[in-house]
């Protein structure tokens, strides 16, 4: 049994016991309401979805046998309700909470493929069904998690087969088939004990060959670190020592930094599709790297090392000074480090023996490392400005500090009293103070146990316990008003301290850390500080008086009320008897004594937690001066007779007019609100002062003044609570001492909870027969008799002055709400009625009630009665009262939705009181002292608390489903009178009551669905009904929304035909806020919309008009243009007209005629009036073309069938001009905007002829989603954004489905239109082209050889360049694989490149030959290199030969046409060559007999080596003055520049695209043009250059290339040109954080030489860079060459020093190697900008000594030495004691 559950009250604790029973009735009950063969039965078994959700939220006691029967069932049913997506969703959800709580129980097996079905169906098909996106979207995230659920389950030989499922969808990386493939690899993988034998060591070379073929792109990265993540967990014994560099190597370029002043992000991020990104999970892979670090790390493993390095490298991004978009994924790193670490040794802890051999096992040296370098990445983000980061390091440090205590507290210690001491940045002290607050306990148990060990940790134990103290004394201190952080953080210190003290005794100096006369002074000092800060309390929001006004002041105590009011608990719960009635007797004198109308609620709590902890004493002191205090103040003020007395008579009310004064009202609201606080939990300690209590409340609710009524109704709701329910009563008090360390408490883990435990949970407030009775008298007086006098009110007209009458009704009824709100459930419920007659034992699902039942089940069912009188009364005579009307809707949820006001009570506890918090929390593992617990140990009271919630839940949910599964029980009579009251309510015309009593109407309908025939009938009606005034439809409207409404549409005809006609026949409510709302409900039907069940096509028995065929033709003919309705009513037709009929599809006597008669009203649609209409009939085209009859792949395989929509569609797309009409109207969609830049993407959505209004509803239509593009676009050329797929698949379609007709029609528009001026008219005839050419019917090829080819030869050669854009899209589109993947060639794919690549005529503009290139591109990119035929290889081969003799092109933008064209040809021929080895090279050799046909990628790097000694030749850049050049470039190698500037633009568009993992020798080669020509005379070829650059920094070489990369950049590093050294250098930095785990250590020292000897360079700009890169290299790197550097540096500097001093002449020594020397001194200074290592004082204090050379070593010293200040400053206080004397002189 759960704790919580053994932890109920004992009334109801008994009563659980049934619920193993009621749990397996209810599984017998859902298996039979299903029947196999029927599929729609599958929606009989949805309404016990939330029954079983139930019980599994109860923590119910259950079968093993039953759950694992569920979830075979649900399983069962999951996959048999294919294209139910709304049944799936709700299924798949409740088998992923069964799954997550039973899955170590289980042992089932589960097949892998359905699910993958399932999803393919549902999402990666393009002609979805009719679902609404919210539905598709929660359906895709039901079916992922229900996958990661079953993942544990699936059989041995699942892994196999889902690598060869998903490995083809690899093969082509540049295809976004390879980004599904990775995401369904990492959903799908499974990590079981069933699979090991898949993972091999091919599998991994695999793996990381794949992973490799896509760079920098995050996620590719996710998806693949998440796989490898997975696998390194689940398999222990398998060896990863020598991938260990390729991995951390990864693992450290997943995090986007800035790398020496470059940017943070890649610059070339690959355009992964948005829907993917959507789908799956790609956040940062930080969680994945850091998984896969905890569990390499083994005894004599190399992981250490690494990650060591790893935390280098990143620690500085860290530090508050370094935050940016970065710091949230090193933010997660580090959660995800701290705790994976803690789960392995859990894991480990809890069984050794699982975790195969003991040599895979963490020792204490292991950890001790680990936790050593997490510290350092603690100690920067310690104070980060970013809120979470500081909050993870706090949370980090509290887990650690169990694990290796000695290592983390100290550090602590030092920190806290570090930031206690400075006075600049103050802001320390809250995170200080919250770290000591986090790891509180760990620091008693180390001191604790430190002293009872008689060691030499005693010392150390002294030290933390002064720590305890001072931060305790501290912690008064930062009790501040004016300081809410620092006061927050103080209270969670005090929380952390005394709930790990049994008592706090002021006897004996059993009190380990403060002796016992300081606790008397520290107790006196808080309450001091508590009630100045009570007294300066400002209060955060204006009051708002209405019936709601809340008693709570606004202040941020009381948003941060938890921490608050649990500080205040606790510690008067752990205080001795002597100290308490020390701190009652200030309390109570601070009560009395001060009137304090801004801290009412702060103060009433305070109340609380003395009354709590001791009733009885507390009750005399502070809740007895109160009450005589209001009483005597009452005593004289005049009474209006409305509290119940009843003698009122209008003299007395005259006199009553003369209100209270506003002191006296103040001080009586303030004293009474106090007390209702007070009394919360005083139970039986109150009944001696009833009579007081009766008087107090009787004087509060005669009073004249509403303010004074509403204190009341709070001490009434608070006394009956307190009298009749169920509450803890010794929660905050200890219980049990810690097993081994005394002064301690012991805390408990819900895991490690047995039955025989029962003793230590909390004694329960049971209210005892007195108590009842007390309340029943408070019910007699305040609902019983309140009910009479509203009843009078109502009926008998006893008020001539409606002032008066409206005092005494909101009296009245503020009587009758408080009473029912103080006793909640505790008051029986309505008894429902039968169908049969027969009243029948209430079934029993689950446990659960509030308090002790009082009043009786008539006392509710009379308050129904006279409360739905008054709301007749209301309505006719003060429906414009609304604070009488808001009364009367909370008496009516009282009343009739049972349990709501516990629901609520939970929810808004759930959401303040954190018990996640870090300070209560020991950790399962816990090396301090020895433990043995299987989970997170919490204080008792923490547990308790969460006992009392859980407690709440269950009553309010004890019988909200119990009848909703049963047909023959409706609600009872009384319950429907009050359900039509809120109808009428929810349709007032006051926003609040429609909104609370929508509200209330909301819950009841959910709780009984018999009633949602009524209410959707009613409501609709008033949509429809002309007269309806505006404020009706709003209401109305705000109903019918509802969840619980919508989902009924599914499968009852009668609702959807009313709903349906309801919102398209309620035009003629014209107000804005109307159209408004009926837009909203008429989106949110369409988001949420789930198809309709079967039943629904069925012939109505009464043929009421419900019939569907009907309903369609009715809704047709208003979805025509004829039909006179407004353009977003004819939008909204139109679109039930579509929805209507894609859901009619599987019903085979309907559907053909209603889908050929819808579709061909669409196809006429098309070259409609209404741009909406037009593009809705574009989506609705898309999907209802479905067949294609014609197209050569069909036609093969069966005899010819005729399309079923055939007919219709040719007769309309026959008449006379019907696609010249369509072109021209579709040409209206495309807005080209006057900006070539900016993005026309979304032009539909925010286009010119939107109005405001109207993109409500229009833009939830067209989102034009297409899954087109299949590849990645990088070009710039390419404006996809105003060719739309979308249009150019419906051409497609209708030549599928209706043949070569619609060829000869369409000939004729196209002729005419490709033509167009206007460059709208060209998008669409290029849709439209795109579409036929990619259509593949019967007799293409023929039209092709007769027309289209010549059109396609007339496009190219047209001289424009305005519409190129959308003609290399058509191109693009004409040519793409067929088929989801992308594979299968189209028909006239070949002719249409061997139509491009024929040569253009001589005489011809650069515009047709960059438009040539620019067409050929867009065709290579949508070829699949792997799978190339013959051919096409060919065609490679000669297009590569043209391209290479073109390079030199005068024309700019040819050249970079050519570029472009030439990096997707290269990367092609490579891809292919990789994947098919022994075939290219053979057949390359047949197809070209020519001597650079294999070379080519030689040639290029050769030539590009030649050619760059010829450009800096021609014009060396240092003495440009001398040289009399024009236009800035030689006239001797124009053709040079030019090669150089195509062959840039080779290297830019290969890094964009994502293509260069196949051509990493050939930029390997590049890297020397690159580097040398970034200053150049010619400015156009530098900015190409630079560019190139930029891109290179980022690329990762491996293996070989990288030991080439090496050997080409160390020759640079010596080059004559200086500006050629210095790129090298910054190239260099990069180059070095980039591959610092795979360079060898023989690479690495002669980069660090090459670097090392430029620091005497001639150059001064050289040198300075140089010492800049060997700062930023000894930050990362704490090896052997850094230290090496240092002590050189060190020695040749003091040598450098002692020979200036000898001879204070200038000497020998030239300017360059001094300045070097000081250069090197000053890099190892600023290599540490944060830390003080023992070096460091002498370096810096030597460099300081240089200061009186002359420049440039002067500045070099003056500026190291500034920065050296600036980055110090902070830890300055404590850092300055690492220098003596001398060097603090020297230094400043």
């Amino acid at each position: 049994m759960h704790i919580y559950n053994a932890w109920l009250p004992p009334p109801v604790a008994d009563a659980t016991k049934e619920e193993k029973q009621s749990f397996a009735g209810v599984v017998s009950s859902v298996k039979e309401s299903y029947v196999e063969d029927d599929p729609e039965s599958v929606y009989s078994t949805l309404e016990w979805i939330s029954v079983i959700d139930l019980f599994i939220k109860a923590k119910s006691d259950v079968s093993l046998e039953d759950v694992t029967d569920l979830v075979e069932f649900g399983l069962q049913v999951f996959t048999a309700s294919q294209d139910k997506l709304y049944a799936q969703v709700r299924w798949g959800n409740v088998l992923v909470n069964l799954l997550k709580n039973f899955r170590k129980k289980l042992t089932l097996k589960v097949d892998w493929r359905p699910f993958y079905d399932t999803l393919v169906q549902t999402h990666f098909t393009r002609n979805t069904g009719p679902e609404g996106w919210r539905i598709r979207q929660r359906h895709f995230e039901t079916v992922t998690s229900l996958v990661r659920s079953c993942r544990r389950f699936f059989p041995p030989g699942s892994a196999h087969e889902i690598w060869s499922e998903f490995r083809s969808l690899l093969e082509n990386p540049w295809h976004n088939s390879a980004f599904e493939g990775s995401g369904f690899v990492r959903l799908f993988l499974p990590a079981n004990a069933d699979n090991q034998d898949f993972y091999s060591r091919e599998w991994i070379d695999a793996c990381i060959f794949q992973w490799d073929s896509i760079p920098n792109c995050q996620f590719w990265n996710s998806q693949w670190a998440a796989v490898m993540a997975r696998v390194i967990k689940s398999y222990k014994f398998m060896n990863w020592e020598d991938l260990l560099p390729e991995i951390f190597s990864r693992f450290l370029n997943m995090f986007e930094v800035p790398v020496a002043n470059g940017g943070g992000a890649y610059p070339f991020s690959i355009d992964v599709p948005g829907s993917t990104r959507s789908l799956f999970p790609s956040q940062t892979p930080a969680k994945a790297v850091a998984k896969s670090i905890v569990y390499l790390l083994k005894p004599g493993s190399l992981a250490q090392q690494h990650f060591d390095k790893l935390v280098n490298l990143l620690e500085q991004y860290y530090h508050p000074s370094n935050g940016g978009r970065w710091t949230y994924s090193l933010e997660r790193f580090l959660f995800h480090l701290v705790y994976t670490f803690r789960k392995r040794l859990q894991r480990e802890k809890e069984n050794p023996d699982s975790n195969g051999p003991i040599e895979f096992c963490l020792r204490q040296q292991e950890r001790e490392s680990f936790v050593r370098t997490v510290l350092k990445l603690i100690d920067r983000g310690q104070y980060s400005k970013y809120e979470n980061l500081s909050e993870t390091v706090a949370a980090a440090t509290s887990i650690l500090s169990y694990v290796e205590p000695s290592l983390v507290l100290p550090f602590l210690v030092a920190r806290f009293h570090m930031a206690s001491e400075t006075m600049t940045a103050t802001h320390q002290l809250k995170t200080a103070v919250t770290s000591v607050a986090f790891c509180g306990r760990s620091l008693f148990f180390k001191s604790l146990s430190a002293s009872s060990m008689e060691t030499d940790d005693v010392n150390e134990g002294d030290m933390f316990r002064d720590l305890l103290m001072i931060s305790l004394s501290n912690a008064l201190l930062g009790i501040d008003a004016n300081d809410p952080p620092k006061t927050i953080a103080t209270m969670q210190l005090i929380v952390s301290i005394f709930s790990n003290m049994t008592t706090l005794d002021d006897d004996g100096d059993n009190l380990s850390f403060m002796p016992a006369e300081r606790l008397s002074d520290w107790l006196d000092e808080f309450l001091c500080r508590l009630f100045s800060l009570l007294q300066h309390l400002e209060s955060s929001s204006v009051l708002n008086e209405d019936a709601r006004s809340p008693a709570t002041s606004g202040t941020f105590l009381i948003e941060n009320s938890p921490k608050y009011y649990g500080m205040l608990e606790i510690l008067f719960g752990r205080l001795s008897r002597s100290l308490y009635n020390q701190a009652i007797k200030k309390v109570s004198k601070f009560v009395k004594t001060n009137i304090l109308p801004g801290a009412i609620a702060e103060v009433g709590l305070l109340c609380c937690a003395c009354v709590h902890s001791n009733p009885e004493s507390a009750v005399s002191q502070l809740v007895e001066p109160l009450l005589s205090s209001v009483i005597s103040a009452l005593k004289g003020s005049p009474l209006t007779g409305f509290g119940g007395s009843g003698n009122f008579t209008s003299k007395s009310l005259n006199k009553a007019r003369s209100t209270l004064s506003p002191a006296l009202e103040t001080s009586v609201d303030y004293q009474l609100k106090v007390l209702s606080g007070a009394v919360t939990y005083g139970g039986h300690s109150l009944l001696r002062y009833k009579d007081q209590f009766k008087e107090a409340i009787h004087s509060a609710f005669e009073s004249p003044s509403w303010k004074v009524n509403q204190a009341g109704d709070k001490l009434l709701r608070s006394l009956l609570g307190s009298l009749v329910l169920y509450y803890p009563v010794d929660q905050y008090k200890s219980v049990s001492h810690h097993s081994s360390l005394t002064p301690l408490e012991e805390w408990i883990s819900n895991k490690d909870f047995s039955n025989d435990e029962v003793r230590t949970g909390p004694t329960w407030h049971i209210p005892n027969d007195e108590e009842i009775q007390f309340a029943n008298e408070l019910l007699n007086l305040h609902l019983e008799s309140a009910l009479d006098e509203l009843l009078k009110i109502c009926q008998d007209n006893i008020h001539s002055d409606p002032g008066n009458e409206k005092d005494h009704l909101k009296v009245t009824l503020l009587r009758i709400d408080s009473s029912l709100q103080g006793v909640l459930s505790c008051l029986p419920d309505f008894i429902p009625s039968f169908k049969n007659g027969k009243v029948e034992k209430p079934p029993f699902l689950i446990a659960g009630a509030t308090g002790s039942t009082v009043g009786r089940t008539g006392l509710r069912e009379k308050a129904a009665n006279v409360i739905h009188i008054a709301s007749k009364y209301l309505l006719e005579k003060k429906s414009d009262d609304s604070i009488l009307l808001l009364l009367l809707i909370r008496i009516m949820e009282a009343l009739g939705n049972y349990g709501s006001g516990e629901y609520e009570e939970w929810n808004n506890h759930r959401h303040a009181w954190n018990l996640k918090s870090v300070a209560i929390i020991e950790p399962p593992v816990n090396f301090i002292v020895p433990s043995n617990s299987k989970g997170k140990k919490r204080p008792r009271w923490a547990l308790i608390d969460n006992a009392y919630m859980h407690n709440t839940w269950r009553a309010s949910q004890s019988s909200y489903n119990l009848y909703r599964t049963s047909k023959n029980v409706s609600p009872s009579e009384n319950l429907d009178v009050l359900f039509n009251d809120l109808l009428n309510l929810c349709v007032h015309s006051y926003d609040t009551v429609r909104m609370l009593a929508g509200r209330s109407l909301a819950k009841l309908i959910k709780r009984w669905p018999c009633l949602i025939a009524k209410c959707v009938l009613t409501l609709t009606e008033n949509l429809r009904s002309p007269s309806s005034p505006e404020y009706t439809v709003l209401g109305s409207c705000a109903v019918l929304g509802s969840q619980t409404v919508l989902k009924h549409l599914i499968s009852e005809p009668k609702f959807l035909s009313s709903f349906l006609l309801g919102i398209l026949l309620s035009s003629q409510h014209e107000s804005l806020k109307s159209q408004k709302a009926i837009n909203e409900l008429f989106v949110k039907y369409n988001i949420y919309f789930a198809g309709v069940s079967r039943n629904i096509f069925q012939k109505s028995d009464d043929h009421s008009g419900s019939d569907f065929a009907a309903l369609v033709s009715e809704i047709g003919s208003m979805s025509f243009e004829s039909s006179n309705l407004h353009w977003r009513y004819n939008l909204m037709a139109n679109r039930i007209l579509l929805l209507l009929a894609t859901s009619s599809r599987n019903e085979p006597d309907l559907s053909s005629k209603i889908l050929s008669e819808t579709a061909g009203h669409f196809l006429t649609n098309l070259k409609s009036q209404l741009p909406q209409t037009r593009i809705l009939a574009i989506s609705a085209l898309n999907m209802l073309l479905k067949e294609s009859p014609y197209k050569v792949s069909s036609v093969n395989l069966q005899e010819k069938t005729k399309s079923s929509l055939e007919g219709t569609l040719s007769n309309i797309f026959q008449e006379q001009g019907f696609f010249s009409d369509t072109f021209d109207s579709l040409a209206n969609v495309h807005i080209i905007s006057d900006t070539e830049n900016s993005s026309s993407r979304g032009s539909i959505g925010n286009s010119s002829f939107q109005s405001l209004a109207d993109k409500q509803i229009t833009r939830f239509f067209f989102d034009f989603s297409s899954s087109w593009p299949r590849t990645p676009t990088w070009i710039s050329l390419f404006g996809t954004d105003t060719f739309y797929s979308s249009f150019a698949r419906i051409f497609k379609r209708l030549v599928q489905e209706c043949g070569v007709p619609v060829l000869l029609s369409l000939k004729t528009a196209l002729n005419e239109f490709v033509n167009a001026k206007e460059r709208s008219k060209q998008c669409v005839a290029a849709e439209a082209f795109a579409g036929l050419l990619h259509a593949d019917v019967i007799g293409l090829v023929e039209a092709w050889d007769s027309w289209m080819m010549a059109q396609l030869r007339n496009i190219l050669l047209t001289p424009s360049v305005e519409s190129v854009p959308e003609w290399a899209a058509c191109i693009r589109y004409a040519v793409t694989g067929k088929g989801k993947y992308g594979t299968k060639v189209p028909l006239l794919r070949q002719r249409i490149l061997d139509c491009l690549v024929e040569p253009l005529p001589l005489m011809v503009t650069t515009t047709v030959v960059s438009k040539r290139y620019s067409f050929l591109s867009a065709a290579l990119i949508e070829i699949s290199p792997s799978r190339m035929p013959l051919s096409e290889v060919q065609l490679h081969y000669s297009l590569l030969r043209e391209l290479l003799d073109n390079m030199s092109h005068p024309a700019a933008h040819v050249r970079e046409a050519i570029a472009t064209a030439l990096s997707v040809l290269c990367s092609n021929i490579r891809l292919h060559a990789s994947v098919n080895k022994d075939y290219s090279t053979e057949n390359a050799k047949h197809t070209i007999i020519e001597k650079h046909a294999d070379s080519w990628d030689q040639l290029l790097v050769n030539k590009a080596s030649e050619l760059v000694v010829a450009i800096q030749n021609a014009n060396p850049l240092d003495n440009l003055a001398d040289t009399n050049t024009l236009s800035g470039s030689d006239s001797n190698s124009p053709d040079d520049v030019q090669w150089m500037e195509t062959l840039f633009h080779f290297v830019i568009s290969l890094m964009k695209s994502g293509r260069s993992a196949f051509l990493l020798d050939v930029l390997v080669g590049f890297l020397y043009p690159v580097i040398s020509l970034q200053e150049t005379s010619n400015k156009d070829l530098s900015v190409l250059a630079k560019a190139a650059f930029e891109l290179l920094k980022w690329r990762i070489f491996t293996n070989d290339h990288l030991r080439k990369a090496v050997s080409i950049l160390l020759p640079l590093a010596e080059d004559p040109n200086w500006r050629t050294r210095s790129a090298t250098l910054t190239f260099l930095r990069s180059f070095m954080y980039r591959h610092t785990f795979i360079l060898s250590d023989d690479e690495k020292q002669k980069i660090w030489k090459a670097v090392e000897k430029l620091l005497t360079d001639n150059q001064v700009e050289v040198r300075e860079h140089a010492a800049a890169v060997l700062a930023g290299l000894m930050k990362g790197d704490d090896g052997e060459l850094s230290k090496d550097f240092r002590e050189r540096a060190y020695t040749e500097a003091t040598k450098l020093q002692t020979r200036r001093k000898r001879r204070s002449s200038s000497g020998n020594s030239s300017v360059a190697s001094i300045h070097g020397r000081v250069l090197a001194l000053a890099a190892c200074v600023l290599s540490v900008p944060y830390d003080m290592p023992s070096w460091l004082p002498e370096h810096a204090t030597l460099l300081a000594r240089f200061v009186g050379e002359p420049s440039p070593v002067k500045s070099t010293v003056t500026k190291a030495v500034a920065e050296f200040r600036r980055t110090h400053a902070d830890t300055w206080s404590v850092q300055k004691d690492s220098f003596t004397e001398e060097q603090l002189e020297a230094r400043l």
